[in-house]
């Protein structure tokens, strides 16, 4: 059995074939020689790559080649990422080593739909930054004449008529018009990728059983389904939520236990679009609302809208575990 480590790049590969931790050899293919790299590899092989941009293309090629793939985490591979001596053949020999031993922090590869639909997510919330910093932009002109303004009243086209309706310079008027184009035209591109990712979401696996939740829409749906993918790869609901990021810090010393703020580790979108879905329905279900008002009531608003969602996320986690579909969700009421 070989280990073999793949330090992948957009135009090469350097590959470390390793035996025992002190018998490896390197071999550098650029990537129209891949072929060359696929055909030195056999059976028995496990093979280790870190995730970038071309991973999942190399994954595509090898995976039916060789016993094992293992998809490298970057950030939790910290003895690449601080390697004092840093080049292309330490860092797949590292990788190499590491796999032998069963040491390397995996990440999930997801299906091709569940990626699409994540970066399509990631892409429009680009555009919505884009939207509210020019929005900002006009407030910003608005101080800066003495003018009251209130921003929310920016995100109507009425209330952008509303501005270019003031006593403006020639040159103000003329960088608003342009700014107010640009939002017209960042507002119509994220009614689009809200539609495509609707329309994409749908064909994930648990689209329907998500859409049976108080306050998951379809577009929701997606994106919670992008960053879960598949659930079975979460044995219990408790590990869904430290993926998501949202459970405690813990720092235990002797016989002292502290509990922080969360994590904040795993997807940010996947946690916005969490806490989001769950103010939504604790406005509807007297169960979430009635957890929310006992927290609040301890801890404050904050907490307790991070407490709800945690709990919110469990009952997506058994809703997906267990195929349910809800015909009344406030009331736990499942379709036959």
């Amino acid at each position: 059995m070989r280990y073999i480590g793949v330090d992948l790049h957009t135009t090469q590969v350097t590959v470390c074939y390793l035996k025992t931790l002190d018998d490896y050899q390197f071999k550098q293919y650029r990537l129209d020689e891949i072929e060359a790299f696929l055909d030195s590899l056999q059976a028995e092989d496990e093979l280790a790559v870190e995730a970038c941009g071309n991973s999942r293309w190399l994954v595509g090629l090898v995976e039916q080649r060789v016993t094992r793939v293992v998809v490298v985490n970057p950030s939790g591979f910290e003895v690449v990422k601080r390697s004092v001596k840093k080049t292309d053949r330490r860092d797949a020999l590292n990788l190499a080593r590491f796999l032998a031993v069963d040491m390397l922090p995996a990440v999930r590869v997801k299906s091709e739909l569940a990626e699409a639909v994540g970066r399509l997510n990631e892409t429009r919330n680009k555009l919505v930054g884009l939207k509210t910093s020019l929005m900002n932009k006009i407030h910003a002109l608005a101080v800066s004449r003495g003018w009251k303004l209130k921003k929310e009243s920016l995100s109507s086209k009425k209330g952008l008529a509303k501005v270019m309706e003031s006593d403006w310079r020639a040159i103000e008027r003329v960088e608003l018009e342009i700014i107010i184009e640009q939002i017209g035209n960042l507002k119509a591109s994220i009614k689009r990728l809200d539609e495509v990712i609707a329309e994409t979401g749908a064909q994930l696996s648990g689209f329907e059983n998500l859409i049976s939740v108080t306050g998951i829409g379809a577009r929701s749906a997606g994106v919670l389904l992008s960053v879960i993918g598949c659930v079975e790869d979460f044995e219990t609901e408790s590990k869904l939520a430290s993926y998501f990021g949202i459970v405690p810090r813990i720092s235990n010393s002797n016989e002292r236990v502290n509990h922080g703020r969360i994590t904040k580790r795993g997807s940010k979108m996947g946690r916005t679009t969490l806490v989001q879905c769950a103010l939504v329905a604790i406005r509807y279900s007297p169960y979430l609302k009635k957890y929310y008002e006992q927290v609040k009531a301890r801890r404050g608003h904050g907490k307790a809208k991070i407490a709800a969602a945690r709990k919110y996320l469990g009952i997506i986690y058994n809703t997906l575990k267990n195929n349910w579909v809800f015909e009344d969700f406030n009331n736990f009421v499942l379709a036959e």
